[in-house]
Formats: structure tokens, sequence, C-alpha cells
């Protein structure tokens, strides 16, 4: 049996091929059969580059169809696929680049200068861009190589344990990690969500999540491509084009800053969701208003999940059940999730202690990174998340803290090293730390506590507008801080739960 994550959506898509896949806010429409030929294509073009086995595809371009397809396609030629943020600058990709090393770069158009220069020196063999064909005369445009090529593919086979995608997931070490996941880590999710979710087969999904995120890409996508259900394909989230499609759709998944936002539309009511069948929200907390408000304004009870780039989707609310607001939920079928005290022991109810799971579903590595992933999971065999939390007496878990000072801002993980290096290095700073505060939109603010040298001066709009040339914006600080000493415990370790205490938003 082909274990290849795309045999396993070919197998489902439906009978009628020319049914539509894909709608899009500008009226584009992709049948099935468009995504079966469309894929193929690229998979033939990638085959005929003649790569080595495993050979990772590096994809930073803007959310489309055909974005989606490329991964199809990745899939299908026996590829791994490297997604990377849209919003990551050059200090970033090259980083990236160097490290996970892929022979295939896909950029946009307009990044193209750049990013080719980053990857030839890094030993890429082939850089190219997503942009639409212009009758062959683009050899840069990977759909315009693609053009020429059969619309017929046999996918490749592969094995369970195969990569299928590398995510680089963040710590607080500031250095990335690239988290290996194989065929069988994303098919066993998305079969255990299809059925955990009550997945049926006239749902249609609102997508208006990116897809270099494992919620867009692994369990947004793969759901109706799982599923054979049709997806609304949004470029990112927008209020009205959300609320316009709202009454076409049976599934919506986004982040706590969606709902929020929505919320702050005096045209969310009851009606306009009368045909939603479910409401998803993941990938940062849910603050219990925006899950009161959300149920009273509409009708509907959010429900809300927990996962990671590790192991995808780990515990989740119950679609028959109760929803418990400030938890996660219970684990999914095949996944053992424990909470572990300080003292190693296991947890009772009530209990706080670091969550670890073990699965199907967990990932199998981190890229190039033996010691650190040997370090991550323990003797028997569980993953340690670096998040604490705890078990209510009916089962659900609610996730308390992280044992890492990651921060979670509108859904995206930010570690702080990263950022607190760039603002150690300006001129006029002696020493600083990057916190999260709660925010109503983005579940976390990123902010930034400076000290400055004596005689120094710095404002607030200097030290953001320095660092948004150097990192993406949803790490750029959205509050920056100046005091005269960071508190420091008795080893010199910087007390970063006073400084959230003392300037919480």
């Amino acid at each position: 049996m082909n274990a290849n994550l795309y045999a396993l959506f070919a197998a489902n898509f439906p009978s009628d091929l020319s049914r539509c896949c894909i709608e899009t806010h500008d009226t584009r429409y992709f049948s099935w059969l468009d995504i079966e030929h469309a894929s193929a294509k690229l998979a033939n073009l990638l085959a005929s580059l003649d790569l080595e086995p495993g050979a990772r595809i590096a994809v930073q371009v803007e959310k489309s169809p055909e974005a989606l397809i490329l991964y199809l396609a990745t899939l299908r030629a026996g590829y791994v696929f490297l997604p990377l943020n849209t919003a990551y600058q050059h200090a970033e990709i090259s980083y990236f680049i160097k490290d996970a090393a892929p022979e295939v770069v896909v950029c946009s158009p307009q990044n193209f200068g750049w990013v080719s220069q980053i990857a030839f020196q890094a030993g890429s063999q082939h850089v190219f861009t997503l942009d639409a064909p212009t009758q062959g005369n683009n050899r840069g445009s990977l759909l315009d190589r693609a053009s020429t090529m059969s619309d017929q593919f046999t996918t490749v086979h592969s094995q369970a344990n195969d990569l299928a995608a590398i995510l680089y997931t963040s710590g607080t070490t500031g250095r990335s990690k690239g988290a290996m996941l194989s065929h069988d880590n994303l098919a066993s999710n998305a079969k255990v969500l299809k059925d955990a979710w009550g997945w049926q087969k006239d749902d249609v999904l609102l997508h208006a999540l990116p897809l270099f995120h494992v919620h867009g890409l692994f369990v947004a996508s793969h759901g109706t491509l799982l599923n054979g259900s049709k997806m609304i394909f949004l470029p990112k989230f927008d209020a009205d084009q959300v609320l316009h499609y709202l009454p076409q759709s049976t599934v919506m998944m986004g982040v706590p800053t969606y709902y929020v936002r929505l919320l702050q539309d005096s045209r969310l009511n009851h009606s306009l969701c009368s045909k939603i069948r479910l409401f998803i929200s993941g990938s940062a907390p849910l603050l219990m208003e925006t899950f009161r408000d959300f149920k009273l304004r509409t009708g509907h009870t959010i429900l809300e999940r927990y996962g990671m780039s590790e192991t995808t989707m780990l515990v989740s609310n119950p679609y028959h059940g109760e929803r418990k607001a400030g938890t996660v939920g219970m684990p999914l079928p095949g996944v053992d999730v424990r909470v572990v005290s300080s003292d190693g022991t296991i947890g009772h109810a009530g209990e706080i202690g670091d969550i670890q799971v073990k699965g199907a579903n967990v990932f199998q590595g981190y890229w190039r990174m033996p010691d650190k992933t040997a370090e991550e999971f323990t003797s028997d065999g569980y993953f340690r998340t670096g998040d604490v939390g705890t078990f209510d007496r009916d089962g659900y878990l609610s996730i308390v803290g992280r044992s890492k000072d990651l921060i979670i801002s509108g859904g995206y993980n930010v570690y702080p090293k990263e950022i607190e290096s760039m603002i150690d290095d300006m001129p006029e700073v002696v020493e600083s730390a990057v916190i999260g505060l709660a925010h109503a939109d983005f579940g976390e603010a990123v902010c930034a506590v400076i000290v400055l040298k004596k005689a120094e001066t710095l404002d607030s709009a200097t030290v953001v507008t320095r660092l948004k040339s150097q990192i993406a914006n949803f790490k750029v600080p959205k509050q920056v801080f100046f005091v005269s000493e960071l508190p420091r415990n008795a080893m010199g370790k910087v007390q970063k739960n006073l400084l959230r205490q003392q300037f919480q938003l």
C-alpha cells in the first residue's frame, strides 16, 4: 500500500471530479480534476530536475490555490515540503535555507533577486517564482515551466516514515529547529480529526488562514482534501470577506484574533451563521470573554483545540459534548497525553505539570539535530512539549503556561531571545527582556523592556523602526518600555514574571 499522503487524499476525492474543490474571493474555480492535473504537471516538473531522494522544496510565497497545488505536487513527487512564513526577512530566510539545504527554492516574484542570491550561495540548484504563466516566456516562473508538462503523473510510492514536510518551530535558544513530519504523522492526524470533528460530505470550509502554518496547511486544508469537500479560499483574514462568505460555509477555522475582530463588527449575528456547523479556534489561547461573547452573538460554541508543529493536533474539545471555556479539551483518539510534575510523577486531576505526548502524530525529530531530538524525548518515548498544564476531573486539559518563554502572538510563535539579541546590539542599549503580555486581539502582544546606557537616549519609535528592517512584523514589539534595571533572582536570572505583572496591558 502506498503511504504517500497524496494517495490518501486522492482516494477520497469525490467521484465527480468536476465538482468544485477551491473557490477564491475573485471568482476563480478549481475542480478536483483541475487539482489532479495541475499537481501532476508540477510533479512532473520537479521529477525532471533530477533531484536527490528526499530533496527539500523550500517555499515562501503568498497564499494562493497554486501554492497549495505546489504542496500537493511535492508530496506526489516524493519530496519534502518546507513552507516559510511570508513575513520572514533576509536574515531569517538565509538561516532556513542554509540549515535545510533545499535543492529547490520557490519565492514571490518581488523577492526573486535577494532570495535567489541566498539560495545559490547556499548550494540550492533551482530557484523559481510562482507568478502566473506568460505563454512560456518567463523561465523563472514555476508555472510557466510546468505548463508544457504532462497532466498525468503516477504518485511516488512512499513509506509511512518517509518525510513529507519540515516545519521550522520556535524555541528560546535563538535557533529555530526543523520539525520533521512523515507521511504517516500527517495522515494519522488528518484521519483522527475527520472523525473527531464530524466532517460531512457537503461541508464547505471557509479558509482564511495562512498556508505556511500547521493550522492552515495541515489542519484546515488536509481536512477538506481528505473529506472531498469544497473550500472557499481567501488570501488572508478580512472581516468583510469572511462575513460575506459565512452564509455559504459550514466550517470555519481561525485563530482567536479572527473571532475578536468578527465580534467587533455589528453585522455578525445568528442568521449570518445559520449554515455553520462548526467554528474551531487554535494556535493561541482563546480568552473566556471571547468564548462567551461569540456564543451570545451567534449561538455557536467555539471548539478550541491544542497542537504544535512537532505533533499537529493533540487535544480537542468534543464535537458532541461539552466544550469548556478555558480548556483545550481531551486527548484525541490514539494520542497519549500526560502531565508530569517536577519530581517526575504523573499528575492527577488538578495538578500542574509539564505536558508530554506520544502517538502516531508525533514528529520524527529535529532536522540535523540528533542531540536536541534525544533531549526532547523521555526514556519511555514521550515528547516534552515545553508547555505546562493541568487536567480537570473530567479529563479536559488547560494550558497554564509554558516552561519556555515562548510568545504566541496572533497565532504565530515568537521566541524572545532572537529579538533581545537585536535590541542588545543597539549602541544605546545595556540589555533587554522581551515578554508576552495578554492582548484582546493578538492573544499575546510582543513587548520589550529596555535598559539604556547612562547618558544615552532612545525612543520607542526608533526601536520599532530598526527592528522592522530586520525581522518579520509579527515579531516587532507592540510596546517598548524603558527601565533603570531588570529584576533578577539570586541566581541572576531575569524574572520575566515580574515584568509581565508590572507592564500588563
